[in-house]
């Protein structure tokens, strides 16, 4: 066996955004590891789906819990459902997302508190409380997904990369706490994925794949767990990006007017 590979259902991972991209992609590869599974998202439909397909692969129990999680309470709610059902969660995937691309004085009031109310309150009181848990049951694991975005608070991205950059700062210094409980955090910071977070069509996917503007979910997942089981703290998974973090925070002000003046067709 692998040192990341546990015997088959013999312990139980939970993935939020679970349906599709990326933590569609968690999900499968810990199944593949041999983890049952708990998947949420509040695409039902396609949650079923999800979970029938991969027990049939893998050959583990996948438990569908279809919520929102944007909502107050929702981690409450979540945390005291899988008490409840006797369900002791080993590792602990915060992946569900949403996305935001508009200047901040034209976003909807309710994205603007959904948006925080998922990448920020949702995430912490999570970790909290399975974290809590896992500390006093002598372990685990706990996965955050941020974004590049945290070093470009460029026009338009006001409102994700500054609720994306709570979410590093948090990871970061939980990690610090936790390590002495001998559970391990990390953040992941993944600049563009061929996913539909953004709203880009299949061929805009593809077309980025082939300039590799954009990684494959799959890549970006296995370079997350990889970083996870590692113990690192906070990874970025392609690694050339680390090279534009500087480049980001020198741009000139007519660069940046620029970009902004090109994007405003592309804001909602």
């Amino acid at each position: 066996m692998r040192k990341e590979e546990v015997v088959k259902g013999s312990k139980l991972a939970l993935v939020t955004g679970a349906s599709t991209g990326i933590g569609r992609q968690y999900a499968e590869q810990l199944a593949e590891l041999g983890y049952n599974l708990i998947i949420v998202s509040r695409t039902e439909e396609v949650l079923n789906t999800a979970a029938r397909e991969i027990e049939e692969k893998h050959s583990v129990k996948v438990i569908v819990k279809p919520m929102d999680l944007a909502v107050e309470g929702a981690a409450e709610e979540l945390f005291n459902w899988c008490k409840a059902e006797g369900h002791i969660v080993d590792v602990l995937i915060n992946n569900a997302g949403m996305f935001s691309f508009c200047d901040m004085i034209n976003t909807p009031i309710e994205r603007v508190k959904r948006t925080i109310t998922l990448h920020d309150i949702t995430y912490t009181v999570l970790c909290q409380l399975f974290g809590k848990d896992m500390a006093e049951r002598g372990g685990g694991y706990i996965l955050n997904m941020s974004s590049f975005s945290v070093w470009m608070p460029f026009p338009g991205l006001a409102l994700y990369s500054a609720s994306k950059a709570y979410t590093k700062a948090f990871s970061v210094a939980f990690a610090k706490e936790m390590r002495y409980k001998n559970v391990w955090v990390t953040a992941v910071c993944p600049a563009g994925i061929a996913t539909d977070l953004y709203g880009l069509t299949k061929k805009w996917q593809g077309i980025g794949l082939k300039l590799h503007a954009l990684s494959k979910p799959s890549y970006c997942a296995r370079r997350g767990l990889n970083s996870l089981w590692r113990k690192r703290i906070c990874i970025v998974p392609d690694w050339w990006c680390n090279a534009f973090i500087p480049i980001c925070g020198m741009l000139p002000r007519f660069a940046m007017n620029w970009l902004r003046n090109f994007t405003m067709k592309w804001q909602k």
